[in-house]
This record gives C-alpha cells, structure tokens and sequence, in this order.
C-alpha cells in the first residue's frame, strides 16, 4: 500500500486508514484482531480509534492485540479527546484537565506510552482555545502525543488552532472530516484552510455512511447499519433522491469497470487532493477486504469527471453549520 506524508510533517503514514468505530458494539476482539491483521498484511498501518468509541472498548480492544498479534512498532495509532461530556469541574470535552485526563485513560487502555496521532474530536464552544491547545502542547511535550490534529472542525476553527500551533513550534499536521462523493461540504472552507496550514485531510465517511455501496438501493438490508436503532438516522441523512442519482452513478461506473462500487467510490476520495488516507470502517474481514480491493484502482479521467458533476455541490448552503456526528457511544 503506498504510504504518504501527513501533511508537511514527517509522518508517514498508509493512504487507507482503519477505523475502528464498530469496534466494542458490532465487531468482537476476536474479529477485530483478524481485520487488523489484513490490514496490516495489506501495508496498511495508520488505524484510527477514539475514547468514545464504545465508551472505551474500541480503545482497550486495539490495546489488547498489540505484542500478543502484532508489534505496538508496526502501527500509527491515532485516537482522540474531547467530545466525552462528564459531571464535575473538569467535565467540559475540550478543557485543559479533562482533555490530559482523556489522553492518559486511552493511553492505559491501549496499553501503550504514547500515540502517535492526537485529535482533538469536536469544538468546544465552552471552553477558549488557548486552554484547548495547551493540552495539545503538554501531550506533544511530555512525549504521550508524537503528532497532533484535529477533527470536525469548521475551516476558520481549523485556521485558528494552525495558526496558535504555529506560534508555538508544534504545529497541527491532520484534519479529520466527512468527505465523500456524497458530501463534499469541506471543499468549501475545510480543504482550502488545511492546504494554506499544511495539514493532511483524513475524511472520515468515505463511503458515504455506507450508501455508496449501493447496498440501500432497494431498501435497508436487516444486517446493515441503517436497520439498527442506534445508526439509522445517521445512515438515514444520505438517503436523499440527490444521492440516488449520486449512487446510481457510482454503480454504474463500477460495472464498467468491472469493480465493486465501494472501490469506486473509495478510490474517488482517497485521491482527491489535499487527502492523505480514508479512515474505513469494517465490522468484519469482508468488509474490510471489498475496501482493500481498491487499493489497485485508478479511475479513469472520464469517469472521474462525470463524478465530479454528478455530485458537485449545488449551493454554499449545502455545507452544514454543525457537524453531524455519528453516535459513537
């Protein structure tokens, strides 16, 4: 798998990351340890988790696989802080004390004395950014971050936080955001703001919350993500006749190349510019490989283009005020 530089710093990392968000809920130890595994056999090594994810699970999961699978030195861990709510007087998602305490809670449950990758997950509206970002200096300067980002920011939050970090010789290197053929709301302000800053894109979503396989043409499948009670309004938001047409395309061009359209859709993504790598998320090593397949794709001038049209943003509008996040817990 081709590896690519996050952003300008000197990390290089996979150009498909592994996401871990079903872990602990839909996806067992067991089967998470066989996808890691494929993955990394792929060449794949940046995997992406987070302290909400499963409340922790997914975390203590992935910590449970290294030594015993695979070495902690083969992978580039990125997790992330700050969305947890708590009671108490430090309890805010992005305060200096609870954002310290979330790094050293992931740090003991993936077993390890440092991540790689630290992202703050959400503005804090509460609590100034100043205070945000000195949590991100002492984690980089006590050595339990090597790297940090951010995540769902609006691209003038991403240009603020670049710039401070700038200032202080420990500069931001990723942005993590939605971004597929079915939203592309961060053309807009999110891409242009991380380019000027030197920050690599990881869109998460890269396939549309899953409606870009294809698999909702006809309805939704009882085993898939969009029937469970706790993912289907978050499936249910790409369901729009504007996606039909979107999906219909992405099917159509698959045919033609006789692929599936997940790799279609994966392959648009994972080389639009200013992208590093496409945080993918499997339940299970089928769904891990269909996305693996796509690896040896390259779309077609012509068929990149007529996507391009086909889902091209109607209207500023079209970019959300607020993020719409999945449920992680």
């Amino acid at each position: 798998m081709e590896q690519r530089r996050l952003g300008t710093s000197g990390l290089r990392v996979s150009r498909l990351a592994l996401g871990t968000m079903s872990w602990g809920r839909d996806t067992d130890a067991d089967e998470a340890g066989a996808s890691l595994l494929a993955f990394l056999d792929a060449g794949g090594t940046l995997v992406d988790t987070a302290d909400v994810y499963a409340a922790g699970e997914a975390e203590r999961i992935l910590g449970g696989l290294f030594d015993d699978v695979i070495p902690r030195s083969e992978v580039v861990v990125a997790t992330k802080a700050g969305a947890r709510r708590e009671d108490g007087p430090f309890g805010g998602g992005a305060s200096r004390a609870a954002l310290l305490a979330a790094l050293d809670a992931s740090l003991d449950r993936l077993e390890t004395d440092y991540v790689d990758l630290w992202q703050l997950h959400a503005w804090d509206d509460d609590v100034p950014l100043d205070e945000t970002l000195a949590a991100v200096d002492v984690a980089l300067t006590t050595g339990r971050a090597r790297y940090a980002g951010v995540a769902n920011y609006a691209g003038w939050q991403v240009a603020s936080a670049a710039v401070r970090q700038s200032v202080t010789s420990l500069p931001l290197v990723s942005v993590q955001s939605e971004y597929s053929l079915l939203d592309r709301s961060v053309e807009a302000e999110v891409l242009p703001a991380a380019e000027h800053h030197g920050l690599g894109l990881l869109p998460w979503g890269p396939l549309g919350r899953g409606v870009l396989t294809g698999k909702y043409r006809e309805g939704v499948p009882a085993d898939s993500r969009g029937a469970s009670a706790h993912l289907a309004g978050y499936v249910g938001r790409h369901r729009t006749e504007r996606t039909a047409r979107i999906v219909q395309a992405v099917v159509t061009a698959a045919h033609g190349l006789g692929t599936s359209p997940l790799a279609v859709a994966l392959a648009w993504v994972r080389d639009r510019p200013g992208v590093v790598a496409p945080v993918v998320g499997a339940r299970d090593g089928a769904q891990l490989l269909g996305s693996l397949a796509a690896e040896e794709l390259v779309l077609p001038p012509a068929i990149r283009g007529a996507l391009d049209d086909v889902s091209s943003p109607t209207t500023p509008d079209d970019e959300p005020e607020e993020p719409d996040l999945p449920p992680w817990e």
